[in-house]
């Protein structure tokens, strides 16, 4: 008889290849690779020799706190884009003059000129007090963070109501300069951008969003120690603005559509530092407007729009900044 050059076959029911250890010994590993994101139950959840236990593939959003794992149920949406409207000026808002707009009027008196500062700020830093309490609990708060991370919606709702009342104050005198309406269309609308602040900083790590704050702070303090005592006046550059605020508009309108199908980083960042640099300027011109002492004023009785101007380009320079500095944050 011939003999087979195959070796015989093995049978697992004689000799099992695991024998049962006795002890807290694990049980072998699993045939195969583990899960994709994880591994098997009980097993380590570094599926590869070399990585960190715990290792899970990055989000797509380098600095922001995405739990790592295949995309699909459960796993986190990128936060929204910043809302941008351009900066709009009234014809009736303002006031000018060959040399200085606050000239004959009651401007003439410094004690009204500086209640009317005292004011816009004084309605300013009630502003940022309420936008810096949302932000907070958005960013400390787990379960408000979750929540306003996994309905997206409330966003959108807070971001219809921020573009009626915004354009309510702008467009409309009425409103604008009657009190109390004013009062109260100003506290809808602040209530509405700080919701939606707080809805884009719960998506970035507690960091990032001290890193822009703090920065905020400094930016908005130089510019406006730098505008009380400047002799460059920013507001002979009305169409210099006007431009500026068209381009932020569509530079925001494609990046969005862009970043909605594939996320760019060199693009996100792009859009960002042009924000922050833009809202800066913005800022610097509507403190200008504020002062009253260059070509080109705010009118007394515009109270709430000077604080209103002000108020969106200090909370546009933080998300900006807050884009840069929780991408680059690891």
């Amino acid at each position: 008889m011939s003999r087979s050059d195959y070796p015989p076959g093995y049978d697992d029911s004689h000799s099992p290849l695991y024998t049962p250890q006795g002890g807290n010994y694990p049980p072998p590993p699993a045939y195969g690779f583990p899960s994709y994101g994880g591994g098997q139950p009980g097993q380590p959840s570094a599926p590869y020799p070399g990585q960190p236990a715990g290792y899970a593939p990055p989000g797509p959003y380098p600095g922001q706190p995405y739990p790592g794992g295949h995309p699909g149920a459960g796993y986190p949406t990128p936060p929204p884009m910043p809302p941008v409207i351009p900066p709009t000026i009234p014809s009736d808002v303002l006031s000018s003059g060959d040399e200085f707009a606050a000239a004959g009027s009651n401007w003439d008196s410094l004690s009204v000129r500086h209640a009317f500062i005292r004011k816009v700020y004084l309605i300013l830093a009630a502003q940022l007090l309420v936008t810096t309490a949302v932000v907070a609990i958005f960013t400390f708060v787990r379960p408000v963070r979750l929540f306003v991370q996994q309905n997206q919606w409330v966003y959108w709702a807070s971001y219809a109501v921020y573009i009626v009342t915004h354009l309510v104050l702008v467009c409309c005198k009425g409103p604008r300069r009657k009190f109390p309406w004013n009062v109260i269309l100003l506290g809808i609308f602040t209530l509405a951008f700080s919701y939606m602040t707080g809805s884009i900083s719960s998506f970035y790590n507690t960091k990032a969003v001290f890193l822009a704050l703090g920065i905020t702070a400094v930016v908005c303090i130089a510019v406006t120690v730098f505008c009380f005592q400047t002799k460059v006046d920013f507001t002979k550059c009305q169409g210099l603005f006007c431009i500026l605020g068209i381009v932020m508009l569509v530079v925001g309108i494609i990046t969005a559509i862009v970043l909605s199908f594939k996320y760019i980083p060199w693009l996100h960042m792009l859009y960002a530092a042009l924000g922050a640099i833009v809202f800066t300027l913005f800022l610097a011109y509507h403190t200008q407007l504020l002062i009253g002492n260059r070509k080109h004023s705010i009118s007394e009785e515009e109270y709430v729009f000077a604080a209103l101007s002000i108020y969106v380009d200090i909370v546009q320079i933080f998300l900006f900044l807050l884009q840069i500095i929780g991408a680059s944050t690891k």
